[in-house]
Formats: structure tokens, sequence, C-alpha cells
């Protein structure tokens, strides 16, 4: 049986993922096209100019698996292996803590916290109680 839920709570999951969605669609579209800036922006990081398109793919890939509601479950894990690539990336170089390495991690929180108002087996999954 499927529980309902308050307004409140499903629109504020609809911002969590809508946020999260058109960050991760805008960086994905982005590396597909490879303007000079992202170009430039990932060969800083340490990756080659022939992998920015399969990193683009990848993104894509499991953010639009996160927005359709049934594969939104494996979406939500693929992009958090996804997020602790760029989190080990921006470790190896040094960067700010809060503003890019924790940036996936903001991420993370929305999509999981998006999962976590509007699923009740995801509730379950993270609850601290039997």
């Amino acid at each position: 049986m499927k529980g309902t839920i308050s307004k409140g709570r499903l629109w504020t999951a609809r911002v969590f993922s809508g946020i999260s969605i058109l960050f991760m669609l805008m960086d994905s579209i982005m590396k597909l096209f490879k303007p000079s800036f992202v170009v430039e922006s990932t060969v800083s990081l340490g990756y080659q100019e022939h992998h920015i398109v399969l990193i683009g793919v990848l993104g894509l890939i499991s953010t639009l698996l996160f927005a359709l509601p049934r594969t939104s479950f494996i979406g939500a894990v693929m992009l958090t292996g996804y997020f602790g690539g760029v989190m080990a990336t921006h470790i190896r170089l040094d960067a700010p803590l809060f503003s890019n390495i924790l940036f996936p991690v903001y991420l993370a929180i929305l999509i999981w916290g998006s999962l976590w108002l509007r699923n009740e087996q995801v509730r379950k999954l993270f609850s601290l109680q039997r």
C-alpha cells in the first residue's frame, strides 16, 4: 500500500530533485558540446580532452535514470558514485573544501533527500529504528 504524502513534502522533494537534475543536465550537456571553458577546466583537473564526452555521457545517463520515477533509486546510486569521483578529483588537487570538495555532497543530499521525502522504502532504508 502506498502512503500519501503532504503537498509540502511532495513539493520540497520536487524542488530538491529539480535543482539537482537541472545542474547535472547542464553539466553533462556542456561536456557533450565541449565549449572551450569546459575543455580548459576539465583538462586543468587532470583529465585528457577525449575523456570529457565520456564523463558527460556517464553523468547524463545517471541523471536521466534519477529523473525517471521507476529508475530514480538506481540513478541516485549511480550519481553518488559519480560524485565520489568528483570529490576524489578535487581532493587530489587540494581544492577548497566547502566550495569544491563538498559541492557534490550538497548535490547528493538534495538527491537522496528528495527520494527520502517521497519514497517510504527509502525512508525505511535510512531509518535509525527497526
